[in-house]
């Protein structure tokens, strides 16, 4: 949802001007892993990767599918290799467009991979 990407551009901007304290991406530190939403419903596991890698080599991904249609469902999680990768990943992708939908990009503290 757009109120979601305008929070966390929020909070990445109060960051910057140095009034947050700590970086709240100290919160995740541990966490290699990010949540994408607002994913193109046509987009493979390949398509996100293309996106996403330009911020560091990625290690797995989740892109949940119905069980009818097996089609996308519009979100997807991402793991790097470097969890550093997650902080550029949130910062510069969330609240960009990919065709036309907008992404929510965002740290994730407690994923687990499926079984």
């Amino acid at each position: 949802p757009p109120s979601v990407v305008k929070e966390i551009n929020s909070i990445n901007q109060k960051e910057l001007e140095g009034n947050g304290g700590g970086s709240w991406h100290d919160t995740y530190k541990d966490s290699a892993y990010i949540f994408v939403g607002g994913l193109p419903f046509n987009l493979t596991e390949g398509d996100v990767i293309a996106i996403f890698s330009q911020y560091g080599e990625i290690a797995d991904i989740n892109l949940p599918r119905d069980k009818e249609t097996s089609r996308p469902r519009g979100f997807a999680f991402l793991m790097y290799l470097d969890q550093r990768s997650t902080v550029l990943a949130v910062d510069n992708l969330n609240g960009s467009k990919v065709l036309g939908r907008t992404l929510r990009v965002d740290h994730t503290r407690n994923y687990e991979q499926p079984k």
